[in-house]
């Protein structure tokens, strides 16, 4: 089985493990970023097996400045969505914020 058998590359900014709808920045956020071993990291997607979660530390790896630009895109994504997001928040967040503020105000 080769490396790549364990992704869809959807888009060259979406990869996924094969048989699921997990990102390979998911796994590789929480092994990057908050250091978790690859055995942490399958306890918290149990959906995932260990080889799948050791199979994407390895691709990223093999093609670390690639995957290393993907991960930045996809932190950068994610800030701009949550800007945007307390920019334009859902009526259901507007009124939460109301009620936590009339709240406060007492």
């Amino acid at each position: 089985m080769q490396l790549e058998d364990y992704f869809n590359i959807l888009a060259p900014n979406d990869i996924r493990l094969k048989g699921s709808r997990i990102g390979i920045e998911t796994i590789l956020y929480e092994y990057i970023y908050r250091a978790r071993t690859p055995e942490e990291i399958a306890k918290i997607y149990i959906t995932l097996s260990l080889e799948q979660v050791y199979a994407t530390i390895l691709y990223y790896l093999h093609h670390q400045e690639k995957i290393s630009n993907y991960m930045e895109d996809w932190l950068e994504w994610g800030q701009k969505m949550r800007h945007e997001q307390r920019r334009n928040p859902s009526p259901v967040v507007s009124k939460l914020m109301q009620l936590k503020a009339e709240s406060e105000a007492i």
